[in-house]
């Protein structure tokens, strides 16, 4: 059974953000295609991938004509979330020739991207090799687009950390230097009432200790930031599963093996699943 990747998507805020993407793109109108092509003429298209690739946000291609245009046919040969190779074709359109052109560009560029996303993930998640570590995104994504870059980390196989700065609470670096260190940042949050979960990241073995005494019953998960391999092993015999224990910086495809084969990890956050990804591919070739 495939997995239902959309089942907490936000569709309404989705539906707003490619409005005012069709609105940028539009101007005042397709000058190009009104001024050539037939405002009756129909279009069949396929949607061919290029190189090798896990495709994701087929949904959201799909939302981009329907937008522009409802009565644009759309028939998928795909399943996100799956790897494919270069020349398959994903899909067949058919429909209003001025319409498909205009959905073409945006629907194109939000596809690629998404896709670039959930390839990286899906190839990290492959060499990390460990299942009982989940593979998370960060804050680091494209502005007004990280409703959709989050949702292809998840279609790629990768799980979403916080989605903003209002639904965890992290404290970071800079928190803790602007409360004078972590040991008064720790006795400053134990007055502060909060439901929300609770991170602390610590950059060397001695904060995380401090945060085993004091932070214990206080704190959801420690953040191990650009631990060396010899310190996140020795953090995890110390932590004696007191705290969930996440991974940050220094995580590449060359060296994420290692970090699987240690026993204690619960998640390795990731910026590059994001902010450094090559936009897969894929093009919408007209058929005559």
């Amino acid at each position: 059974m495939m997995k239902n990747y959309y089942k907490d998507f936000n569709f309404s805020k989705a539906k707003k953000l490619i409005e005012q993407a069709l609105r940028e793109d539009k101007g005042t109108g397709d000058a190009t295609s009104n001024l050539l092509i037939d405002k009756s003429k129909i279009y069949h298209a396929e949607l061919l991938l290029k190189e090798d690739a896990v495709i994701a946000g087929f949904k959201i291609f799909e939302m981009v004509f329907d937008i522009v245009d409802s009565g644009v046919k759309i028939k998928k040969h795909i399943d996100e979330g799956k790897f494919y190779k270069k020349g398959t074709i994903a899909a067949e359109i058919k429909g209003n020739a001025r319409s498909m052109l205009l959905a073409e560009r945006l629907s194109l560029n939000l596809i690629q991207r998404m896709s670039g996303i959930a390839t990286k993930t899906f190839k990290m998640r492959k060499l990390l090799n460990n299942d009982s570590i989940k593979l998370i995104d960060t804050r680091k994504t494209t502005p007004n687009l990280r409703l959709f870059e989050k949702l292809a980390v998840k279609i790629g196989g990768g799980a979403n950390h916080r989605f903003g700065l209002y639904d965890m609470i992290l404290i970071k670096d800079n928190h803790i230097e602007s409360n004078g260190g972590i040991l008064n940042t720790l006795e400053k949050l134990k007055k502060i009432k909060t439901s929300l979960k609770k991170e602390i990241e610590v950059k060397d073995l001695n904060e995380f200790q401090i945060a085993q005494i004091h932070g214990n019953g206080l704190i959801d998960i420690v953040m191990l930031d650009n631990f060396k391999l010899q310190d996140v092993k020795r953090a995890a015999e110390m932590n004696k599963r007191k705290f969930k224990i996440e991974i940050s910086g220094g995580v590449n495809e060359s060296n994420i093996a290692q970090y699987g084969k240690i026993k204690g990890i619960d998640f390795i956050s990731s910026g590059a699943l994001t902010h450094s990804v090559k936009s897969v591919d894929l093009s919408l070739n007209f058929i005559s």
